[in-house]
C-alpha cells in the first residue's frame, strides 16, 4: 500500500491508451468538450469533466452525490474513504464541494492509477490515493475514524464477492463514526438477485438501509445501478430528503425503505464468507 504523486496535467490528446493495462483509455466527450470517459475494455468506468468537478454525468455517482448532501449541512467537511477510485471523479466534486474533507480512495489497479495521474487535473493535497486491496485497507483503518465510506468496487463488470460479504459491512461499520454512513454502487440486472442480496447482507450488519435508484430498476425491468445506503444508527437515514433529491434528478428516481424494502428483498439472505 503506498500513496501516490499527483504530476501536472497532462496532454490534451485523447484516447491515451495505458502502457500497463490492454485497452485501459480515457476519451474525450464528442458532446461536452472538457469531459473525459475512462474506458476499461470499452466499458464505461468513470466520467470527469476536467475543466469542473461539480459536474457529475452517470445518475448512479449523482445518486451518491445527491446522498452524500444530505449526510451533512452543506459545505462540512467530511472524512471520507473511497473504496474503488476509477477517474476519481467523487472525490473531486466532494473536494470542490466540502473543501478541506479529508479523503483516502483506494484503488486497486496501478495502471488506472497511473493513467488518470498523468492524464487528469491533480487532485487537492486533502486527497490520497493508495493502490491496495479494498479489504486490505479496511482491516487496517482504525475504528470509529470515518464519517462517510463509498464503494464503487468491480473487476470484469462484478462486485466481488470478498467485498459484499456480512463481514465485509461489519468491517465497514467498524470505521465508521456512530451516525457515519455507507453507500454502494450495485450494477445488476433483472430480477436484481445481487441486489437483493447485498440488501440483506448490509441488513444483518446496519440498523438502517435503503435503496435509490432509476424505478425501472427498482421495478427489476432494466439493467443498471442502483446505491445503497446503510448507517448503524436506528432510523439514522435521511429517508424523505433522499427521495425528494431522487425525485429531482434528471432521471427520476425512486426509494425503497422499510416495508417496501422487506417486499424487496423478500426470501433473500446475507452472503456470508464461508458460504459456497
Amino acid at each position: 500500500m503506498g500513496s501516490v504523486a499527483w504530476g501536472p496535467r497532462g496532454s490534451a490528446s485523447v484516447p491515451v491508451m495505458s502502457r500497463a493495462a490492454d485497452r485501459l483509455e480515457l476519451v474525450a466527450d464528442p458532446v461536452r468538450p472538457t469531459g473525459r470517459t475512462l474506458l476499461s475494455a470499452g466499458v464505461e468506468q468513470s466520467y470527469v469533466d476536467v475543466a469542473d468537478p461539480r459536474h457529475l454525468h452517470f445518475e448512479y455517482v449523482r445518486r451518491i452525490a445527491a446522498a452524500v448532501d444530505v449526510a451533512a449541512p452543506a459545505g462540512v467537511p467530511l472524512n471520507v474513504l473511497h473504496l474503488g477510485g476509477g477517474a476519481l471523479t467523487l472525490p473531486r466534486w466532494l473536494a470542490a464541494t466540502r473543501p478541506g474533507s479529508p479523503q483516502r480512495v483506494v484503488e486497486r489497479d496501478p495502471a488506472v492509477v497511473d493513467l488518470v495521474a498523468r492524464e487528469l487535473p491533480p487532485l487537492p493535497p486533502q486527497v490520497r490515493v493508495e493502490v491496495a486491496e479494498a479489504r486490505d485497507a479496511l482491516t487496517a483503518t482504525p475504528a470509529g475514524s470515518h464519517d462517510l465510506v463509498i464503494a464503487d468496487i468491480y473487476r470484469a463488470a462484478q462486485m466481488p464477492r470478498h467485498v459484499r460479504t456480512v463481514e465485509f459491512a461489519a468491517e465497514v461499520a467498524r470505521i465508521l463514526r456512530p451516525d457515519g454512513t455507507y453507500l454502494v454502487n450495485v450494477t445488476d440486472l433483472p430480477p436484481l438477485v445481487g441486489t437483493r442480496a447485498q440488501v440483506a447482507t448490509l441488513r444483518a450488519v446496519f440498523a438502517d438501509v435503503c435503496v435509490v435508484g432509476d424505478r425501472r430498476m427498482l421495478r427489476g425491468r432494466r439493467y443498471g445501478n442502483l446505491v445503497l445506503a446503510a448507517t448503524s444508527r436506528p432510523g439514522g437515514l435521511p429517508v424523505g430528503r433522499l427521495a425528494v433529491a431522487a425525485l429531482r434528478d434528471p432521471v427520476p428516481g425512486g426509494l425503497l425503505h422499510a416495508a417496501a424494502l422487506d417486499t424487496f428483498v423478500a426470501s433473500a439472505h446475507p452472503v456470508t464468507d464461508d458460504a459456497r
